[in-house]
């Protein structure tokens, strides 16, 4: 198959990679993928298998102002790269830009797999701090997305509870959950990766791992901090990951500096995807704080699958989606004293897992969207 990919983000400098990368990594073994590249992000390229696209005529990192001000350029590349008639199928996966290759493929008549990886109204909402401008930007954005959605030959996504969802907008979905690389999130030992933190051997460490964003509420987490110190004065909380276009991470440095503990709350940054599990073997109990409720509900989130495979505890806010996977790591909470209540449980009984993921492998997924792009086809 000839396939042309246009992701949801940057997909050669974007820091954190998506289901996309995941997924169409392992196909371009054996077919022939494009995707389009953006340049919003300023991070160090990722080596990629597929074909590079340039997709970009004004290179802003505002997410916003870069796919509003391209927007007219996008058509014009799609259309170009897709009149040919050599491409067999577009897997779109973004808002401003998904329109544009939709446009140009119903003109060429090439099919288009439209992959809802979250629900985009509320994803990009959430980079505002304004509640009028979160509201225009969620009408807009939805606005959009109905119509792409009503405009591809199919959809796919990435829970069930989005499924559910797009159902009662009268959408059929097939799902493709989100998933786990096992061949490197796995258990492994810890000590000079502590040592490199300056964590000590005693330590408890409470871990979050991902994009340090306003949808996870790690600022309630460090104002939880004082007291689990003063429970166990040697408790630490290891944030890694980094913030991709708000200030947040600075709230959060700021708030534990005001709060005392500084000294208690480490901040990696973004590290490399393939060192992501030695940093959650530091761990010793696994966040999901996710936040607002809205998005428990239609959540799946990679960190629930990275975070068992590694055999860790998770302490998580409410995701019916991650409770109807289930296991016994798996520690829900909804207020504050229910979080308390859960470390300290796990400070006072140590726990660690092992735990089949198997059926949850980037390999197996991408398998699934094979099958569904053939279909199509």
């Amino acid at each position: 198959m000839k396939i042309l990919l246009v992701s949801s983000q940057d997909y050669i400098h974007h820091p954190i990679p998506s289901r996309h990368h995941y997924i169409f990594e392992e196909l371009a073994k054996n077919h022939d993928i494009h995707v389009a590249h953006f340049h919003v992000s300023r991070s160090t390229a990722r080596p990629t298998a597929l074909i590079v696209e340039e997709a970009t005529q004004f290179p802003l990192t505002n997410p916003f102002l870069h796919y509003t001000l391209n927007a007219p350029y996008h058509f014009h590349i799609f259309n170009k790269l897709l009149k040919n008639g050599e491409f067999d199928v577009v897997v779109a996966a973004n808002v401003l830009a998904g329109t544009g290759v939709i446009q140009a493929a119903k003109k060429n008549r090439v099919p288009i797999v439209f992959d809802l990886k979250d629900w985009f109204p509320d994803s990009a909402a959430a980079y505002f701090n304004n509640v009028v401008f979160q509201q225009i930007v969620r009408s807009g954005v939805w606005m959009i997305t109905r119509r792409n959605l009503s405009e591809s030959t199919k959809i796919t996504t990435v829970s069930p509870s989005l499924v559910e969802k797009l159902k009662r907008f009268g959408f059929s979905a097939d799902l493709i959950t989100n998933g786990v690389d096992t061949d490197i999130f796995r258990p492994i030992p810890c000590d000079e990766t502590r040592v490199e933190l300056g964590i000590g051997s005693d330590d408890f460490v409470v871990g979050f791992s991902g994009s340090v964003e306003r949808w996870y509420a790690i600022d309630e987490m460090i104002r939880a901090m004082p007291d689990l110190i003063e429970y166990r004065k040697k408790t630490r909380l290891l944030v890694v990951g980094g913030s991709l276009f708000t200030g947040y991470i600075g709230e959060l440095q700021r708030l534990a500096k005001d709060l005392g503990i500084s000294g208690n709350v480490i901040f990696t940054g973004t590290k490399p995807y393939h060192e992501l599990p030695r940093f959650i073997a530091c761990m010793d109990v696994c966040t999901i704080p996710l936040s607002p409720p809205q998005w428990g509900d239609i959540a799946l989130p990679n960190k629930f699958f990275e975070y068992s495979a590694c055999g860790k505890p998770i302490v998580m806010r409410p995701i019916p989606d991650v409770q109807r996977i289930g296991g016994p790591n798996l520690f829900v909470y909804r207020t504050r004293e229910e979080y308390l209540e859960n470390v300290k449980n796990l400070m006072d009984n140590p726990a660690t897992y092992s735990i089949n993921l198997d059926n949850y492998s980037w390999k197996g997924k991408s398998h699934q969207f094979e099958e569904i792009l053939r279909l199509v086809i």
